[in-house]
């Protein structure tokens, strides 16, 4: 149950939501994994101010603040899909969507491949919304990452278009803000990209093997 924005940020932060409960012992993996990406992600941007002149903006550190609290949205919204392979609560979402898709043809596709195969699903969907959080919290690969986050709300937002208790224009912002982060390419704004694409000179090839060695 919700109290305020401040203590329940704060039950989030030490993983006392309900959510955290019902992972058992992993709560604490997840709540450490969610540290470990805001220190990485206050370091990166940290490098990057003090490295490079043109990123004491305030327009970069906007930026970084609002990718750095989207990522931790999906963070947030990733841990209700455990535990794996099926969660009670995605299992009940997807039959909504079954439901309330906007197209009779999204309504099948749900009632006839996703409920069918939810314990494939379910295991996929939770991995693409923690490769959201880490992209977005890292700055890292934000451009490619945030088309393929615009293109999953905006399935959100034709999957629970017609339900009573959801508001579709909240998916519509959010793809309307992932769309943004692309075009702007977020990531170079106190994030990953920029830090590797100011030491790592060359096409996007070179600063993809520059990383991995």
């Amino acid at each position: 149950m919700r109290t305020n924005p401040f203590f329940d940020a704060w039950l989030f932060l030490i993983g006392a939501t309900d959510d955290h409960r019902a992972l058992g012992i992993f709560q604490y993996i997840m709540v450490g994994l969610f540290w470990a990406l805001l220190f990485a992600s206050v370091w990166i941007a940290f490098k990057n101010w003090s490295e490079n002149s043109e990123q004491r903006r305030a327009s970069h550190a906007i930026i970084w603040i609002c990718r750095l609290l989207i990522g931790a949205q999906w963070f947030q919204g990733c841990l209700w899909k455990l535990p794996l392979p099926v969660s009670g609560g995605f299992q009940y979402w997807t039959g909504q969507m079954g439901e309330h898709a906007a197209f009779a043809f999204h309504r099948e596709l749900v009632k006839n491949v996703y409920l069918p195969f939810i314990n494939v699903i379910d295991p996929l969907v939770f991995l693409a919304e923690l490769a959201f959080a880490v992209s977005l919290m890292l700055g890292f690969s934000v451009r490619l990452v945030a088309i393929v986050a615009a293109a999953y709300s905006l399935h959100l937002w034709l999957g629970l278009y017609r339900h009573p208790a959801e508001w579709p224009w909240n998916y519509m912002f959010l793809a309307i803000v992932h769309v943004q982060f692309a075009v702007y390419a977020a990531g170079r704004s106190l994030g990953l990209d920029e830090l590797i694409r100011r030491r790592t000179p060359g096409n996007a090839i070179t600063r993809l093997a520059a990383l991995a060695g």
